[in-house]
């Protein structure tokens, strides 16, 4: 396949047919970030299993928390993605460069501040959620250490955006596949072999995060320019930086307030017990599964159309995102089916408890069975961002999966105290924030494609 230098691993979004390309972007994508869940996922799972209800809620209560604190710096990343795509569709190669070392340089920033961060924030934070005293120490306990690995993890994801700017997904796929293993085999070893708690599976993921940044540095050390990494250039250029902060901060602020809110949701979770929290973590990991292959197509729809819309073909920018809802309605669409149909089987990787177990079935069926409707408003939002239009879908967002939910669970959920019935706030907000985001696109595209 050529390419725009000529290298296998990079994609031409310029020319030619559009639906292999965005699969063979999106694809290797949808297994990396589902790789990367499995940090997490092995750590439910092997808490659960050999550390008790109390280690595993302990480690699922956190994600939420993790989310909220991450997710801004995350979204920077985006609009570092959508940058260098753009300046590569214009060839402005020298841009490209000074791009790349803005991005690296404020994955380093970003790392640190989250390290520090979360030493200070973990215990107000976790207590305001109304985490349960026979959890809350062993919840403290697994998010400070985690968070000493937020650099490794800020390099990890802001490498990545840099190769997928230029269609490269296949390359960080490669480094979660190595890092998963050392994070499942040291999970076993410090859980069973030393008889640790939460705390070694958080050092597991600490180091299996540090391997993973290493192997992205590697490769973009190796790289040829324009993306290529020179650490004797690394600066923060002040233009780049205010191109990536207004596309990466609506990103990152969309991203804190669905963890806001599903904050809120977790506290009202809380009030079940740690049976009811653990069995929800444990099927959050599905969640999480068929979120990750719906944001492979987000990212797709960002990159293509983002490097479309710097060589003014508008026409494919157009053709990008159809083809992305598509193939990710279609994607995402299997595999909510596949869990639902075999969620007796999928929850017992996480739990032997039937307790847990039972409340881990009841939000599969309630929440996964409708995952697929988050590809209409995700990956919409994503053309638009594509476009340079950020604030737009992040305000819609911010309203479908924040202040609608905050109504769910503060007005609607005190007269209704059921956990199957809390947990329709998904679907329902789903389905509205897609209805707006398509409005919005429409609206926007005649402005912007004239």
């Amino acid at each position: 396949m050529k390419t725009l230098n000529g290298r296998s691993n990079q994609i031409d979004m310029l020319h030619g047919p559009l639906l292999g390309k965005i699969l063979l972007f999106a694809l290797p994508l949808a297994a990396s970030s589902i790789l990367q869940q499995l940090f997490n996922s092995a750590d439910v799972a092997v808490a659960g299993r050999f550390a008790g209800n109390q280690a595993q809620a302990a480690v699922g209560v956190n994600g939420p928390v993790v989310g909220l604190l991450v997710n801004l710096f995350v979204g920077l990343s985006v609009g570092g993605n959508v940058v260098i795509a753009n300046f590569v569709g214009q060839r402005k190669d020298h841009e490209v460069q000074q791009a790349v070392h803005t991005v690296l340089a404020l994955a380093l920033v970003s790392g640190f501040f989250l390290l520090a961060l979360g030493q200070v924030v973990a215990r107000p934070l976790l207590s305001v959620m109304g985490t349960p005293e026979d959890t809350l120490d062993l919840a403290i306990v697994y998010l400070r250490i985690y968070f000493l690995g937020m650099p490794f993890v800020m390099v990890y994801n802001f490498g990545s955006a840099i190769l997928r700017s230029v269609g490269d997904t296949r390359r960080p796929l490669y480094c979660l596949m190595i890092s998963g293993v050392i994070n499942v085999i040291l999970n076993l070893v410090f859980v069973i072999v030393f008889h640790r708690s939460a705390d070694g599976v958080a050092i597991a993921t600490v180091i299996s995060n540090a391997v993973s940044s290493a192997l992205v540095i590697f490769f973009l050390l190796r790289e040829d320019d324009p993306i290529r990494f020179e650490p004797k250039k690394l600066h923060i250029y002040g233009g780049v930086l205010k191109r990536v902060v207004r596309i990466g901060v609506p990103a990152g602020l969309q991203g804190v307030v669905f963890s806001v809110s599903n904050i809120c949701i977790q506290s009202a979770i809380n009030s079940f017990g740690s049976a009811a929290m653990a069995g929800s973590a444990a099927a959050q990991n599905f969640e999480s599964f068929t979120f990750f292959v719906t944001n492979s197509f987000n990212q797709a729809a960002v990159t293509f159309v983002s490097q479309n819309y710097g060589a003014h073909q508008f026409d494919r920018c157009k053709r990008a995102l159809v083809l992305s809802l598509l193939a990710g309605f279609a994607a995402t669409g299997a595999m909510c089916a596949a869990f639902v149909l075999c969620r007796d089987k999928c929850i017992l990787l996480f739990t032997k408890d039937p307790v847990v177990a039972a409340y881990g079935c009841t939000r599969i069926l309630r929440v996964e069975t409708f995952s697929f409707l988050a590809v209409s408003y995700e990956v919409t939002g994503a053309a638009l961002r594509g476009v340079g239009y950020s604030l737009t879908p992040t305000i819609i967002t911010v309203f479908g999966s924040c202040v609608l939910r905050l109504v769910w669970v503060y007005i609607l959920f005190p007269n209704v105290t059921d956990f199957a019935r809390l947990l329709t706030v998904y679907p329902v907000t789903w389905l509205l924030t897609g209805a707006m985001m398509f409005c919005a696109y429409f609206i926007i595209r005649r402005k912007v494609f004239r």
